[in-house]
C-alpha cells in the first residue's frame, strides 16, 4: 500500500494517457505534483483550438487536470463536466467541454498559467499543471522510409502516424523557451518522473528544448523513467524496449536516471545492457493492468514508486 508524504515535490512530465496514468499514480504518494505538459498537439479538439484562435493546444492539459482532480463528489462532478465531449454534426462535434473552458479562460485573463491555476481550484486537483511552453509549438521529424529515402514530416499527428524510422526531430520554432515556471519547479523538486506515453511526441520532445534538458541533467532531484509496455502504431511501431531507452539517450547524453520501471515482460538481456546508457538501476516489476498489454496499472505503478522512494527515504536517513 502507498504512503502519501505531503512533504514530497515531484514533477512529472509527459503527455496525452501516458501522463495522465502516471498522475494517477503519483497523486496517492504526494499532494505536491506538478505536471510539465507538451504542447504541440495540432490534431481533434486541441488543434481546431487552437489553429482557430492561436493558443497552446489544451487537450492533454485538460487530461492531466483531470488526472489530478480531487476524489472528492465536487472534484468527479466537475472531472466529469470538463470530459463531457459534444457529438453531432455540427461546430461543437468533437470538441470538450474541458478544451472550450481552458481557452475561454486563456482569452478572458491573457494569462496561461492563471486559467490552468483556475481550473486547478474548481477541480480541487492535488497539483498544479504547467505547459512545456507558453507558446504553440510544431514537432518536426525526418523520417527514412523503407528504400532509404528521407522525408521530412510536420505536426505531431503525422510524426505519431508516420510510417518509417524517425530520424531526427526538432521543433520547428527554433527559439521556442521552455515555461520558466517549470524549470522553477525542475529545480525544486524531490523526485522527477518521465514516460511513460508517447515515446517521440510526449517524451523525448520534452528535451528537445535545451533549457529544460538542461535543468533536468542538472536538477538535484531523484530521476525516475517509467518505461514503455508496448510499441506504438507508427513512431515506434518496431521498437524494443531497449530502443527507447537508446534513443532516449541519443537526445540528452547526460542525463542519467535513478531508477527505471520495466514490466517484467519487458526485462531481457538487451534492455540491461541499453539501461547502462542512462541508469545503473533497474526495478522489474508487474505494472501491466491485467488483460491489456498497453496500460499500466495506477495501484501496482504507485505501489513500485512508493515502495522505491520509502526504501531511498530510509537508506539516506
Amino acid at each position: 500500500m502507498t504512503s502519501r508524504d505531503s512533504s514530497l515535490k515531484i514533477v512529472a512530465l509527459g503527455g496525452g494517457h501516458g501522463l495522465a496514468a502516471a498522475l494517477r499514480a503519483l497523486k496517492t504518494i504526494t499532494n505536491d505534483l506538478t505536471a510539465v505538459v507538451g504542447v504541440s498537439d495540432n490534431g481533434g479538439s486541441s488543434g481546431r483550438l487552437r489553429a482557430e484562435f492561436d493558443v497552446i493546444p489544451p487537450g492533454d492539459l485538460r487530461m492531466a487536470l483531470i488526472a489530478l482532480c480531487s476524489d472528492s463528489e465536487h472534484g468527479r462532478m466537475w472531472a466529469d463536466v470538463l470530459q463531457h465531449r459534444f457529438s453531432g454534426d455540427g461546430q461543437l462535434s468533437g470538441h470538450a467541454v474541458g478544451n472550450l473552458l481552458i481557452t475561454s479562460l486563456w482569452q478572458q485573463n491573457h494569462d496561461i498559467i492563471s486559467g490552468l491555476d483556475a481550473v486547478c481550484d474548481l477541480l480541487e486537483a492535488q497539483g498544479r499543471v504547467l505547459p512545456l511552453s507558453l507558446q504553440p509549438l510544431d514537432v518536426v521529424a525526418d523520417v527514412e522510409q523503407s528504400d532509404g529515402k528521407l522525408s521530412t514530416v510536420f505536426g505531431q499527428v503525422a510524426v505519431a502516424t508516420a510510417p518509417g524510422t524517425i530520424r531526427n526531430l526538432r521543433f520547428e520554432q527554433k527559439t521556442a523557451k521552455v515555461c520558466s515556471q517549470a524549470i522553477e519547479a525542475i529545480n525544486s523538486a524531490d523526485v522527477i518522473v518521465m514516460g511513460p506515453g508517447s515515446w517521440y511526441t510526449s517524451v523525448v520532445n520534452h528535451l528537445l528544448l535545451k533549457d529544460l534538458a538542461q535543468a533536468l541533467i542538472e536538477a538535484k532531484a531523484k530521476k525516475i523513467l517509467i518505461t514503455n509496455l508496448a510499441s506504438q502504431t507508427g513512431e515506434t511501431q518496431f521498437f524494443t524496449p531497449a530502443k527507447h531507452l537508446v534513443v532516449l539517450h541519443d537526445m540528452a547524453p547526460e542525463l542519467k536516471f535513478d531508477l527505471l520501471v520495466v514490466d517484467t515482460k519487458n526485462a531481457s538481456p538487451e534492455f540491461e545492457l541499453a539501461a547502462e546508457l542512462i541508469s545503473g538501476n533497474i526495478l522489474v516489476a508487474d505494472v501491466c493492468k491485467n488483460g491489456t498489454t498497453d496500460t499500466h496499472d495506477e495501484t501496482l505503478l504507485a505501489n513500485v514508486l512508493s515502495n522505491y522512494l520509502e526504501l531511498s527515504k530510509s537508506k539516506e536517513g
